[in-house]
């Protein structure tokens, strides 16, 4: 089998943010995937906390000066990337001065949600794919951690179907504890609307809540982990009822080589497929 490539898209990473769950996976897993042979690619938005002095973060200029339009606006793209030294590992950072250059994640300082976290989340996931495709790496494994990617699987399997760079892309949608108790703007399923997504694709987001946008990420995935001992209720009994592959939770003494057998158990299938 020729050597897999996997792309990592993660909500946290550690040391850029602080150590948690999904950061530490965030960090250790597309290290331990790489020492086992694969080729890896690893991305996560570049939160306004991050210091980029600190963390020696530089802007990519040839992968920079896209604009994206989200609701008839154009946001210009900015990539950055950094190197994990002792990991041989380097993280793409995607950055914009409207959604990412304040200093907190999800919430400010005054514990509330932000108004344009949907907004954030568009510009994410579709900076990550055009970015991608500017490398042009096509990914065997798409492997999403956190809310702030449950777009991607969408836009894989509706807006780039037909891409030569993703059609073949196995998605992998990684469940955590990070729920969100506010829903995004009524009016974030318009917004998602673009090319070869139809408004039946996002029927369910008439209400956007942290399990609607779960259960459209996994009905547009391949597979899916469960990444967190406990997880929200309702999307684990929504869990239960999908017909794919699901890995359960797996602790950090065995969840490189768990995930690792899974890609392959995830590729095999893409194999007799094929």
């Amino acid at each position: 089998m020729k050597q897999a490539k996997i792309l990592f898209i993660s909500q946290e990473i550690t040391p850029y943010l602080p150590e948690s769950e999904m950061s530490n996976i965030g960090r250790y897993l597309p290290q331990g995937i790489q020492e086992k042979g694969r080729e890896i690619r690893t991305f996560m938005p570049k939160y306004g906390s991050i210091n980029e002095r600190r963390n020696q973060l530089h802007e990519v200029i040839r992968l920079s000066g896209m604009n994206l339009i989200i609701d008839d606006t154009d946001h210009p793209l900015i990539i950055k990337v950094a190197s994990i030294q002792s990991a041989r590992m380097q993280v793409y950072f995607i950055d914009n001065e409207d959604y990412f250059h304040r200093k907190h994640v999800f919430k400010n300082d005054k514990d509330e949600f932000f108004e344009d976290n949907d907004e954030r989340a568009i510009f994410f996931a579709r900076g990550v794919l055009e970015t991608v495709r500017k490398l042009r790496w096509s990914p065997d494994i798409v492997h999403c951690h956190g809310w702030i990617t449950s777009l991607i699987p969408l836009y894989l399997k509706r807006t780039y179907s037909d891409d030569p760079l993703y059609n073949k892309s196995k998605i992998v949608y990684s469940v955590y504890n990070d729920e969100f108790d506010k829903p995004l703007r009524k009016d974030f399923n318009k917004k998602l609307l673009m090319d070869g997504i139809q408004d039946s694709d996002v029927e369910a987001l008439a209400l956007p809540s942290f399990e609607n946008l779960t259960r459209i990420a996994l009905d547009m995935s391949d597979a899916a982990i469960i990444g967190s001992t406990e997880i929200n209720k309702s999307v684990q009994k929504y869990i239960k009822t999908i017909k794919k592959p699901v890995l359960d939770y797996k602790d950090e003494e065995e969840y490189i080589d768990a995930y690792s057998d899974f890609y392959d158990e995830i590729l095999m299938n893409k194999v007799d497929e094929d």
